[in-house]
């Protein structure tokens, strides 16, 4: 009764706002399309959608069969990619999912040996999920998530690969540059440089400012570390950034690192995967190689 069709056919019309857009995504007619609906209303005994003026409406049936396909659709590709990739004696893409900005650059010494490694496997990195990290996770857009904030929920696993010190990076002639350590209210009057994240995701706020009840003179957001690190090093503001990051960039920009709080903020890069793909060969070699490139960098860092 309820067949792939139906499902790609109601993801596409509300991805792409009409019935003959989404028929010409899917390579058939309009009216088509229209019959193989109407077929299935008459099956189901309910309405999909509701027509209002030129626009249609799901109705809450159809709600709930486009969050069917939402999840399913992702995974029915994914099926029939790997089969194809058996089939041919090929393994196929690594698709890594990133929720650390900074965690790039480390990310591009793992990819580097990886694809010397594993020829036959491509590397695919996104940045941007439709239901967050772990939503692409469970919905299969991605294989792997790199974060240090992990949800460990049933049906996924996520190993540490890399220890690392969240910091305060201000201009080598800054007042703080000298100083052992930076306290909460020292950030009343800078302005915080951070990458386009939400405060409640930014460590610097959550460990930081937030239990002291403080906030910085203003916040605002770049996207690139390279552009981030040449405002600090400009005095045009202080940025949140692990210490191995500042490290690799002190010959480039005249920027240091500072402690945030007497202790410090301590933080570790997680790998998460579905438990059903840990066996696989590849996925488990990356995640090795991960943890060998966190080794390196912390006993070649300066």
């Amino acid at each position: 009764m309820l067949d792939r069709i139906h499902l790609a056919i109601i993801a596409e019309v509300e991805r792409r706002g009409s019935l003959t857009a989404a028929a010409d995504v899917l390579c058939v007619t309009q009216s088509a399309l229209s019959h193989s609906i109407k077929k299935l209303e008459q099956q189901l005994g309910t309405d999909i959608w509701l027509r209002e003026g030129r626009s249609l409406r799901l109705t809450q049936a159809g709600q709930y069969l486009l969050a069917v396909a939402n999840r399913v659709l992702p995974q029915l590709t994914l099926a029939e990619e790997r089969l194809q990739q058996f089939a041919q004696g090929e393994r196929g893409t690594l698709r890594i999912g990133m929720e650390c900005h900074p965690c790039y650059q480390w990310l591009l010494k793992v990819v580097s040996p990886y694809l010397a490694g594993w020829p036959d496997v491509d590397v695919d990195v996104k940045q941007k999920f439709q239901f967050g990290g772990i939503g692409a996770l469970f919905g299969y857009e991605i294989d792997l998530l790199v974060t240090p904030d992990p949800l460990f929920k049933p049906g996924l696993r996520f190993e540490p690969v890399f220890e690392y010190e969240q910091v305060l990076v201000v201009a080598r002639h800054h007042p703080l540059a000298q100083a052992p350590y930076a306290a909460p209210e020292d950030m009343t009057q800078e302005t915080l440089i951070t990458y386009p994240v939400a405060p409640d995701r930014l460590d610097i706020y959550t460990e930081f400012l937030q239990p002291a009840g403080m906030a910085p003179k203003r916040h605002k957001t770049i996207e690139t570390t390279d552009i981030m690190l040449q405002m600090v090093a400009s005095q045009r503001g202080v940025a949140a950034l692990p210490r191995w990051l500042v490290q690799e960039y002190a010959g480039k920009f005249d920027v240091v690192p500072v402690r945030l709080g007497q202790t410090g903020i301590a933080k570790q890069i997680f790998l998460g995967a579905r438990e059903s793909d840990l066996d696989i060969d590849y996925l488990k070699a990356f995640i090795k190689l991960a943890r060998e490139s966190a080794e390196t960098l912390r006993t070649t860092s300066p």
